[in-house]
């Protein structure tokens, strides 16, 4: 292709390196590389409003967040199982008219990951060769909301109890809360990082493979070498931190309606690394890559930075416990109406 020719010699040696690596583990160029994932998640972190709770702009706390963040591709190789499970957790194969490999439309997806891989079973695929990254990504916001309800719930639990050990038991409980909702709003940073890649929102997710191609773009194994070594090679923090996007309004919608148009924007950018690429743009210490590479991934941290603000408002309408004996809302706990205690501790 014309961008092997005018790449240094020095960058085709690397270049057919990471190629053979990516042949004899085809599952490896699946997320930004360590590099960027510690960017998404720390940046990310370290731009958190102060309406978040203190805890999570403590010290160190964003750094922890970012090397959670590369957490899911540290995973990989712990076994069959788990890696077929968890795999297409990181992508999307996204065609050019939006669909996922000729089932929903990546803009409108069936509400469920059982009813997504029902659609695509239907068109003759499943979830698991079309991957299901957005899924993670409302899976692990979710999640964060819940942590944030206990976290809401426990506070309010530990102000307005008069027992010296549900008082003792809350303070504990409560460091524990803060350590779970850290690790899962880093893992979960991960996803939220994988969606701003372009490669991940995509079929031609690694070359373009068996698609009409009248632009004669490149069958090169190109996932790696451009968000592993061209990032980790000539992307730096500041790089990211100049391109962060201001905060976002409130989009007033559903987090399945955020991370949908979210990732259809970054869907847009699919053919640009192709085009980029075949200019050479991603060779050496090229400004032109380095601004489009630290400009993704500065969409990503901004990402991370307001769905957790969303997650954090959300979680003032959470509840807790089990509907069959006792479920207590955050309002509840806060105005001291019910003591939580069974609820937080467990009536089995």
């Amino acid at each position: 292709m014309a961008r092997n020719a005018a790449a240094p010699a020095l960058y085709r040696i690397v270049l057919s390196a990471l190629v053979a690596l990516a042949l004899n583990n085809p599952d490896a160029a699946l997320a930004w590389g360590a590099a960027g994932h510690r960017m998404v998640g720390e940046i990310g972190a370290g731009n958190f409003s102060k309406d978040l709770p203190a805890f999570l702009r403590t010290p160190g706390v964003a750094t922890d967040i970012g090397e959670w963040a590369r957490e899911p591709d540290r995973s990989k190789g712990a076994g069959k199982i788990h890696d077929t499970a968890r795999d297409p957790a990181h992508f999307i194969d996204v065609d050019e008219a939006g669909k996922v490999l000729g089932g929903p439309s990546l803009a409108a997806l069936p509400p469920t990951r059982l009813d997504y891989d029902t659609a695509l079973r239907t068109a003759g695929s499943n979830s698991y060769k079309a991957g299901y990254l957005p899924y993670s990504i409302v899976d692990g916001w979710q999640q964060l909301v819940k942590d944030f309800t206990y976290w809401r719930i426990l506070k309010a639990a530990q102000k307005h109890t008069s027992s010296s050990a549900r008082k003792a038991y809350y303070a504990r409980d409560i460091v524990r809360r803060e350590k779970q909702t850290i690790m899962d709003l880093g893992i979960w940073a991960h996803f939220v990082g994988d969606g701003s890649q372009p490669l991940h929102i995509t079929v031609h997710r690694d070359g373009w493979g068996d698609y009409p191609n009248p632009k004669g773009y490149t069958a090169d194994k190109i996932h790696t070498p451009f968000e592993g070594d061209f990032v980790h090679a000539y992307v730096t923090d500041r790089m990211v931190r100049l391109q962060l996007p201001a905060p976002a309004p409130d989009c007033g919608c559903t987090i399945e309606s955020w991370t949908a148009n979210y990732l259809v924007d970054t869907a847009k950018f699919s053919e640009t690394v192709y085009a980029m690429y075949a200019a050479g743009d991603f060779s050496q210490n090229n400004p032109r890559g380095k601004e489009f590479a630290a400009g993704r991934i500065a969409v990503g941290a901004a990402q991370l930075r307001d769905m957790t603000l969303a997650a954090w408002r959300a979680s003032d309408q959470g509840r807790i416990g089990n509907p069959a004996t006792l479920v207590v809302s955050v309002r509840d706990a806060e105005i001291g109406k019910v003591d939580p205690y069974d609820a937080l501790y467990g009536m089995d």
